[in-house]
């Protein structure tokens, strides 16, 4: 007859911090990191990010994707998607028919976008006009450092890039709040109202431009600064993408250094541990697939989101090419989607279940569904994947966990799955644990990273 404690221990799951079961990933994850928090703080647009991973791939071997061309099981092609998405594939030994073995992240990130025509004065200040992008609580930008990021086509045709606030040197622009002394009216907004959208001007100058006395002279000094730096007009925003990001790069959170604090998390945590599990993927049994796509924070919308059909397109194009059935080959993959959990915050304990949380320093983190109230919007993976994955990540050593998005009735959210899922494709979430998700300073633990990665690795490896 067994014990309580050895049925108990038998019977029963749980999971431990990776620290006590796993001592020696540590190292390993301290030094992961380093490249993360590099590519973290140099990748804060989509733009951005796809040129420093296009830059990665050539680096690692791939070469621009032909759909003319005939690969070779090792071949390495990339496939950029209007500069705002990428794909990432390294040929397999099998067919396509057989499937192909997909991750699937996103690399937009919550944050404010300038509107067509931003620039105006208001008392003697320039500001410039934002509409906020995806999920964010609009109070958390005020009165936080912000940089200007984007890229603006002039009239000849030619284009300039911009990045300014992230060098030492460089200035920083910000929203403004109104001081407690006067804030009675404002206390009585709601928390999504703390400020507006329409009061997510940034500003930008204060001194007017010299010479003759002119209405808007603070206004023209911008725009004589801008004409002088970059050769644009006003006239010229209307043919921009500028985003305005929180300033600085990525820092070590805690004492310990266990942390990893900065802008965009979500997704990029999981753009960059996927990016490096196939960029060290070599002769794989099925032909792997990294998608890095844009605007899922809206919905995965317009010719760069997963909606469109980029990815179907390209797997079909290779089952094309080696003279296979396209619908078997769809039919027969499978996929990672690649997106964060909500880390279990005991500050604000109410808005989660405990049993079905995720939380750092526990591992890489599976998802069954998202969605939102009675699982609008999901993908629910089915048991025999949810199975398959499980005994992948034991064998392999993975550490992992599970969770749902918080209570049922506290709100939700939803991932590329569904979009991949779609196409004929047996999909599953799965990430990295988030404290302060979609803040514009996210925290996740070290030791979830590198597991996430040890789980991207061991997917397409297979």
């Amino acid at each position: 007859m067994k014990s309580a404690k050895e049925l108990q221990k038998e019977l029963t799951f749980s999971v431990e911090h990776i620290s006590r079961t796993n001592p020696e990933m540590q190292a390993k994850a301290f030094e992961f990191c380093e490249g993360y928090k590099d590519f973290l703080s140099s990748s804060k647009t989509e733009r951005e990010t796809v040129k420093n991973m296009i830059e990665m791939a050539k680096a690692n071997g791939y070469e621009e994707y032909n759909p003319e061309k005939i690969y070779s099981a090792g071949d390495k092609v990339y496939l950029n998607n209007r500069n705002r998405a990428l794909i990432l594939s390294t040929i397999g030994k099998m067919a396509v028919d057989n499937g192909t073995h997909i991750v699937a992240s996103h690399i937009d990130v919550p944050r404010l976008d300038l509107k067509p025509q931003p620039l105006y004065e208001a008392s003697e200040i320039s500001y410039l006009k934002t509409h906020y992008y995806g999920g964010v609580k609009r109070y958390q930008w005020g009165v936080t450092p912000l940089a200007l990021h984007g890229i603006i086509y002039r009239e000849d045709g030619s284009f300039v890039e911009i990045n300014v606030g992230e060098d030492e040197n460089d200035p920083v622009f910000c929203i403004s709040d109104l001081l407690p002394h006067l804030a009675k009216d404002q206390r009585e907004r709601k928390m999504g109202d703390v400020l507006k959208g329409e009061e997510m001007n940034v500003i930008i100058g204060s001194l007017p431009f010299e010479g003759e006395d002119i209405k808007d002279a603070v206004k023209l000094a911008a725009l004589v600064y801008l004409n002088e730096k970059y050769g644009i007009t006003e006239k010229d925003f209307l043919r921009a993408e500028i985003e305005v990001v929180p300033a600085g790069k990525a820092r070590d959170v805690g004492f310990d250094r266990s942390m990893v604090g900065g802008y965009g998390h979500d997704d990029r945590v999981c753009a960059y541990t996927s990016l490096m599990a196939e960029l060290e993927t070599k002769n794989p049994a099925k032909t792997s697939i990294a998608v890095f796509a844009d605007k899922e924070e809206i919905g995965s919308t317009g010719a760069t989101g997963l909606c469109a059909d980029y990815l179907k397109n390209f797997i079909c194009n290779l089952a094309m090419m080696q003279g296979v059935n396209q619908y078997t080959a769809l039919q027969n993959s499978k996929c990672l989607s690649a997106d964060v959990g909500a880390a279990y915050d005991p500050t604000f304990a109410d808005a989660y279940d405990p049993l079905n949380s995720c939380y750092i320093n526990k591992g890489t983190v599976l998802t069954k569904y998202t969605g939102s109230g009675g699982k609008g919007g999901t993908n629910d993976c089915g048991a025999e994947f949810m199975a398959e994955m499980i005994s992948l990540f034991d064998e392999k050593g993975v550490c992992w966990q599970s969770q749902e998005l918080g209570k049922i009735d506290q709100g939700g959210g939803g991932t590329v799955a569904r979009f991949v899922a779609e196409c004929d494709i047996t999909t599953v979430d799965i990430g990295v644990a988030v404290v302060s998700m979609h803040a514009p300073f996210e925290i996740v633990s070290k030791l979830d990273v590198y597991a996430t990665y040890e789980a991207f690795a061991a997917f397409v490896n297979r």
